[in-house]
This record gives structure tokens, C-alpha cells and sequence, in this order.
């Protein structure tokens, strides 16, 4: 059975103020079982009390998060330190690792963009030897068509040995359907990102930017009414992308938000894990 946990990144601030091991607790408390750890600095001590939380609090880490190349001076890779993810992965029992977005300098072309997929297909393969699958995580910038093509098809289709992992938040914002693309990537789907999109409203300092002939402030704020929100708060239509990930063949679908705007990111976690109880999915939890 398929289960529903939380993506790290939404509560990235606790684990250093609260500490790895309480923010976890904090998750069980709020009916969350299993974590995608992303944005986690996965240092010695970090590993351990994950490894702790697993044991006392029954908390699963479901997957980690690692990157092609490096992205910042000094950051893990599947280039550079890929015996240390592996070793992460077998001391937490973790055999899922996702890749959450190809390198901003491989997004450029058609050329670019297959060169990255090959790369990721050959990680991939040295992964699968570990006994360790590797996913690949969408944003919107993978609904850009290269020569007709979605530039994640072109991954799909360059990397087969390469897992998807689907956000259906920014499917929706690609200009996509979620239930759309969730079935187009049946089998191949084992992870799926459950956020919200929500329409805010546009704040009366709008009018006010217009009104001084900031035309470039106005635009700003007429752009920023496209919100992340809590699972039920916004406008996607739930019960069918649950499914429809259920069907794909998802084993985890973790709760995400990357902007919770003020709002405490476990309140918003609250939230979302209510609203998917509400709509008959507790025993996924």
C-alpha cells in the first residue's frame, strides 16, 4: 500500500532550530509516518538521529535527495560523492534517491537537455547495482517544448532507467494536467509531490504601484497572486490525482509546500494531512 508523508523541504528551518530528531517527532505527532529528505544538510550527526527516529518514532525515511553535479562549492553529488549517498542510504535503509532538478546550465537546449538525461540514466544504472532506484523530480521549466517535445519527455524517453517523481503542483503550472501526466508516466511514477495552487488576491498596493506608473511593481504583484498552498486550499482537484498516483503505481506521495507565507509549515502540514483524511486517504497514512 502506497503511503503519505512529508517532503523535508517544507519544515527545512526546523531541523536546524527544533533539531533532526524533534522536528521527526513533530511529523509523527501530526500523523505523518514517512519523509523525503531534501534540503537536509545529511551530516554525520543529521544520519544518526534520522537512524534514531526510524527506530523510536516509527518514522521512515522514504528517500533522499541527491543532485548530479554539484551545485554549490562544496555540495554532495552523484559525481563527486557518490559512495557517501549510498552509504546514507544503506545506514537509513533508503532505497530511493531523487535527483529534484537538472542542473540550470542543462536546460538550454535539446542537446543540453539530452546530455543531462544520459548522465542521469548512467547514475541511475550505478545506482540500481547498490539495490538503489534514482528519480527524477519535475518543476514547470520541463513543460518547455524542445523540437515539439516536453523537455521531460525528453528525459523520460533518454533516460529509462530513470524513475519519475511528479509534482503535481507544477505540472498544473507547466500548463499541464496532473492526472494527465501522471498516466502518461504509469509504472515509472513511485513518487509523487501533493501541493496545492492556489489564485491569491491581488493586495491593494497593486493598484497603487499602477497608479504611480511602477508598471514593472504592478506586474510583479499581478504574477505573485500564483501561490503554493496546503493540500484542499487551493484549486486542484484532489481525490482524482490521488487516485490516478495510486494507479500509476506511486508507493509514496509526499506532502509539500514551498512557500507557506507566514503560516507555521506545520500548521500547513496539519492542514493538508486533514484535508486528505477528509477525502478518505487515512489509511494511506
Amino acid at each position: 500500500m502506497a503511503t503519505i508523508g512529508v517532503q523535508a523541504s517544507t519544515i527545512k528551518s526546523a531541523f536546524t532550530q527544533l533539531g533532526t530528531y524533534e522536528t521527526l517527532r513533530r511529523v509523527r505527532d501530526l500523523g505523518y509516518h514517512a519523509v523525503e529528505i531534501s534540503q537536509v544538510a545529511m551530516t554525520p550527526e543529521n544520519v544518526a538521529a534520522m537512524h534514531r527516529a526510524q527506530d523510536e518514532l516509527g518514522v521512515r525515511i522514504a528517500a533522499l535527495s541527491a543532485s548530479l553535479t554539484p551545485q554549490t562549492v562544496g555540495a554532495e553529488s552523484l559525481t563527486t560523492t557518490f559512495d557517501k549517498i549510498v552509504d546514507d542510504c544503506r545506514t537509513l535503509g533508503t532505497t530511493m534517491v531523487r535527483i529534484g532538478m537538472l542542473p540550470l546550465e542543462a536546460a538550454g537546449s535539446l542537446g543540453l537537455v539530452t546530455d543531462f538525461a544520459g548522465r542521469a540514466n548512467e547514475a541511475a544504472a550505478q545506482l540500481a547495482a547498490e539495490g538503489i532506484d534514482l528519480y527524477y523530480h519535475n518543476h514547470h521549466i520541463e513543460f518547455a517544448k524542445l523540437d515539439g517535445r516536453f523537455m521531460l519527455d525528453v528525459i523520460a524517453d533518454t533516460a529509462p532507467d530513470l524513475g519519475m517523481e511528479i509534482d503535481v503542483h507544477w505540472v498544473h503550472r507547466g500548463g499541464q494536467d496532473p492526472v494527465t501526466t501522471l498516466a502518461r508516466h504509469a509504472g515509472r511514477v513511485k513518487l509523487v509531490h501533493l501541493k496545492d495552487y492556489r489564485i491569491g488576491l491581488l493586495p491593494p498596493t497593486a493598484a497603487d504601484l499602477l497608479g504611480a506608473g511602477d508598471v514593472a511593481g504592478f506586474m510583479r504583484e499581478f504574477r505573485e497572486v500564483v501561490q503554493f498552498a496546503e493540500v484542499g486550499q487551493g484549486n486542484l482537484d484532489w481525490s482524482p490525482i490521488v487516485e490516478q498516483a495510486l494507479a500509476s503505481g506511486a508507493e509514496y506521495l509526499f506532502v509539500e509546500q514551498d512557500d507557506t507565507y507566514g503560516r507555521d509549515p506545520f500548521e500547513s502540514l496539519r492542514m493538508s494531512h486533514d484535508h486528505l483524511v477528509g477525502l478518505g486517504y487515512a489509511d494511506l497514512f
